[in-house]
């Protein structure tokens, strides 16, 4: 197996409203990609945000428990009432660490609430409200546009609670499922494998942040050679139940 994971630069500051589907299907054309059979495209969760209209600009005024979590974590409690807005359960708190569980299912810092690229200063960007329909718009308009199947993922930047950095993760999926279950296959020795999972979603949408980039302002990548399980995958397959979440 051969992977190719090509970047897609050059698009256009996305804002409230803006028809995503045709700027990334520009974007790839003029990035000279002639999308195949079987290609992902990953698109960064923040310029889905910024199409849906997910940013804000006023602060939102704190309440007592926005004060109390503020002095504990050393956030200008305006933030943290905006990050408890977006959130369902607040999961851990100490200096400098706000992890959340969000309205969408996630367990992220600071629900996922992001000032980075935002395009406007001292606003913010929310998550997408759901990750799994625009993964699925975006995936009918190209596959439309350039007569290919095609799977979409929508990514975002997550830590994680047993290695250190962060990672890109799967939010939305559309055309391919999360994971490849290899529970019940027998491995060269003869061994039953009981509780191999692999996050497929995730792995490509990491290896698509390499080339993506944090600083470069490239929201789009298209990754190919890969064959990923087929399927009607969601971003919510992802999600550990809270029984089996050790670290909660």
């Amino acid at each position: 197996m051969t992977l190719t994971v090509v970047p897609v630069p050059g698009l256009p500051e996305v804002a409230p409203g803006a028809d995503l589907a045709s700027l990334v299907a520009d974007g790839i054309a003029m990035a000279g990609i002639a999308l195949a059979d079987g290609d992902v495209v990953v698109v960064a969760s923040k310029v889905v945000s910024k199409a849906e209209g997910r940013m804000v600009t006023e602060q939102p005024t704190p309440g007592a428990e926005a004060h109390r979590l503020a002095r504990e974590v050393g956030f200008r409690p305006a933030d943290v009432e905006l990050i408890l807005h977006e959130t369902t359960t607040v999961l851990r708190s100490a200096p400098g660490v706000l992890v959340t569980e969000t309205r969408q299912g996630f367990v992220c810092a600071n629900a996922g609430v992001d000032r980075s690229n935002v395009g406007q200063e001292g606003a913010a960007l929310l998550l997408p409200s759901d990750s799994d329909v625009w993964a699925g718009r975006l995936r009918d308009s190209l596959t439309q546009a350039f007569g290919v199947d095609v799977a979409v993922l929508i990514s975002d930047t997550f830590g994680r609670p047993f290695r250190l950095g962060q990672v890109n993760v799967a939010l939305g999926i559309s055309g391919m499922r999360a994971v490849r279950d290899y529970r019940g296959q027998v491995d060269a020795d003869g061994y039953t494998l009981h509780g191999t999972e692999i996050a497929v979603a995730d792995e490509i949408c990491s290896a698509a942040e390499l080339v993506m980039n944090k600083l470069d302002r490239v929201p789009v990548a298209v990754v190919r050679g890969y064959d990923y399980p087929r399927g009607d995958g969601s971003g919510q397959d992802l999600l550990r139940e809270p029984a089996q979440d050790l670290f909660r």
